[in-house]
């Protein structure tokens, strides 16, 4: 049968797919747990005999040659279904990462609008100092230099105006958040 199969019998591929499919299928099968991957292989496999049929070697195993054609199928899915995970992990985190980034900006802004608003129900002076001091992080000493006024004063103003954006902060528990981190200031 192999050497009428060498010479491009229809009938003879046939007669050997006839032959070996039902038990290649079936261990397919079990090794891909997947229906049409299966077939897919299965295809595959018989494929790669017709196109090699010049040069099967007709003094060794032909069931032998035909697992191992389909063996190598498999590790070839295997690898690509391990490529296709890595990237598709690769994707995932780095959408996510710019999803996080996106959504961190979003916040503070929103988190800078909302401070600003407290800020802005500070009285003129303690405004400014609490701006220099907080938000652009001036040391009481350069604020008292640059102000004219002593370093209590500056102190004096920071306290209250803690005090009175933590009010403002409490006033909107859904920005619990900023009021942790204004905490710490």
């Amino acid at each position: 049968m192999l050497h009428r199969l060498k010479q491009g019998d229809e009938k003879a591929f046939e007669s050997i797919y006839a032959h070996y499919s039902p038990k290649m299928y079936g261990n397919l099968l079990k090794l891909l747990k997947s229906t049409s991957l299966a077939a897919e292989v299965l295809q595959d496999v018989f494929v790669k005999i017709w196109d090699y049929r010049h040069s099967i070697d007709s003094s060794k195993s032909f069931s032998a040659f035909l697992f191992k054609i389909a063996e190598n199928r498999i590790y070839d899915i295997y690898r690509k279904s391990a490529r296709d995970k890595k990237l598709a992990q690769h994707f995932l985190k780095t959408a996510t990462e710019a999803y996080e980034h996106i959504e961190t900006t979003i916040y503070q802004k929103e988190h800078v609008h909302f401070l600003q608003k407290a800020v802005d129900k500070l009285p003129t002076r303690r405004k400014q100092i609490f701006t220099l001091c907080k938000l652009e992080g001036r040391s009481y000493e350069e604020v008292s230099c640059a102000l004219g006024i002593s370093v209590s004063t500056i102190s004096d103003h920071i306290v209250k105006a803690n005090r009175t954006i933590k009010d403002f902060l409490l006033a909107h528990p859904d920005r619990a958040i900023l009021l942790l981190c204004i905490l710490h200031f």
